[in-house]
C-alpha cells in the first residue's frame, strides 16, 4: 500500500520543513510514502470562500484516482488515539487497498465535491493548528503509528 498525503500551500518555515522531511523519511523504511503539496491558489481576493475551496478541492480530485482511498484531515472528523490510528492503518493495509491519500484542506476547508469523494474523516483535536503544524504532526503520528505495528521503542504505552 501507498501512503499519499495532500496538503493545500506551501511551507515557508525552515524548521518544519526539516522536520517533515526528516519523518518523511523514517516512514520510507516502511511504506511507500510520498507528501504533495498543491501551491496556493493566485488571485484569491476577487474569489469568494466557497469559490476558493471549489478550485482548491479541482486540484484535490485531479491528484485522486477513482481506486483510491480518500480520507480528509477534517476538525468535525473522527479522532483516534495512536495505538487506534495505528489499528486504523493495518486495517487498510489489510483491505488490499493500493493507495490511501490523506488530504489537508484550505484555509476554508473541503469543497462540498470533495466531502462527496471523501471515504471517511479524521479529526487531529479539538484544537485548532495551522495548516503548517498539521502537516509535520500528521506526518509523525503515521511515523509512530508504524512504529507501534512494529513493536518499535518509539511510542511508550
Amino acid at each position: 500500500m501507498n501512503i499519499k498525503l495532500i496538503a493545500i500551500g506551501k511551507t515557508d518555515n525552515k524548521n518544519l520543513i526539516a522536520l517533515i522531511a526528516d519523518y518523511s523519511k523514517r516512514l520510507g523504511f516502511y511504506i511507500k510514502f510520498d507528501f504533495e503539496v498543491i501551491p496556493d491558489l493566485k488571485k484569491v481576493k476577487n474569489l469568494s470562500e466557497a469559490q476558493q475551496k471549489e478550485k482548491e478541492g479541482e486540484l484535490i480530485l485531479a491528484k485522486t484516482q477513482t481506486s483510491d482511498v480518500l480520507v480528509l484531515l477534517d476538525e468535525n472528523g473522527k479522532q483516534l488515539d495512536s495505538v487506534a490510528f495505528s489499528d486504523y492503518l493495518q486495517k487498510h493495509m489489510n483491505s488490499g487497498i493500493k493507495t490511501l491519500i490523506f488530504v489537508i484542506g484550505g484555509p476554508y476547508g473541503f469543497s462540498d465535491a470533495v466531502y462527496a469523494r471523501a471515504n471517511g474523516k479524521l479529526g487531529l483535536s479539538k484544537m485548532t493548528f495551522s495548516h503548517q503544524m498539521v502537516r509535520l504532526f500528521f506526518i509523525e503520528q503515521l511515523y509512530r503509528g508504524f512504529t507501534i505495528l512494529r513493536n518499535e521503542p518509539y511510542h511508550h504505552r
